[in-house]
């Protein structure tokens, strides 16, 4: 049997490979840096440096900005101006018929309805200055507007019902016989005419003839003549 010497090639069994020459690391690096450029300039497209921002843009969009805020503060204050003279409006409004009201405000309660001296004082007494303007505490018809004995310059508002009131001491009278009137109305100016000793409005109230005592009659109406509160308008006056 022949021997195989060394020195002879060693013969491959199978498919033969095809050498390939080695990658050049110069292109490999190439190719990585054109990559690597590529989404930097992606990156940079989407988001810009802070620092390469127009400047005319900046006060622009601050300008914009202010301008908005400017037109929003406006709005808010056009509104609350509204609100504001829609609720002036609704208290102005009159006085529904069936109401009854304080004959003023910013009064001092002198005097109660009762005994006094001797005799029956029959209303109360609500002390404020000369001139000072009354108004009907209900809805009705003036039945007397003029000079009326120890009441001085007075005033009897006929309610319906067998219900008056009368408003008496006042300095001037500004209504007439026979006038409609609402709650609310301006009757009079308070005074000290009549048997008065100091300046007040003298409010009775008479059903059928006979007075009754003011303050349980209008506290069941919705008003404190003694603490100047009206409940039906939530009005509150200083006592």
């Amino acid at each position: 049997m022949r021997q195989r010497l060394s020195s002879e090639p060693d013969r491959y069994r199978g498919r033969r490979r095809v050498p390939t020459p080695p990658r050049s690391r110069y292109a490999a690096v190439v190719t990585t840096a054109f990559v690597g450029a590529g989404i930097v300039a992606l990156g940079a497209g989407a988001m810009p440096d802070a620092k390469t921002v127009d400047p005319s843009a900046v006060a622009d969009l601050d300008q914009t900005s202010t301008q908005q805020d400017l037109a929003e503060r406006a709005e808010d204050a056009d509104r609350a101006s509204r609100g504001d003279r829609s609720s002036t409006n609704s208290t102005a409004q009159p006085a529904p018929d069936d109401v009854w009201l304080l004959p003023l405000h910013d009064y001092e309660f002198t005097s109660a309805y009762g005994m006094r001296w001797g005799q029956l004082h029959a209303g109360v007494d609500l002390a404020a200055p000369e001139g000072t303007p009354y108004r009907a505490v209900h809805a009705g018809v003036v039945k007397l507007a003029g000079y009326y004995g120890g009441y001085g310059y007075a005033v009897i508002v006929d309610h319906g019902n067998g219900i008056e009131t009368i408003y008496g001491h006042s300095s001037q009278v500004l209504v007439k016989a026979g006038q409609q009137v609402k709650a609310g109305d301006t009757l009079g100016l308070v005074g000290n005419t009549g048997h008065s000793y100091g300046n007040h409005l003298h409010l009775e109230v008479h059903v059928n003839g006979e007075p009754r005592d003011p303050i349980p009659w209008f506290r069941e109406r919705g008003a404190d003549i003694k603490l100047q509160v009206e409940a039906i308008y939530g009005d509150v006056a200083a006592s």
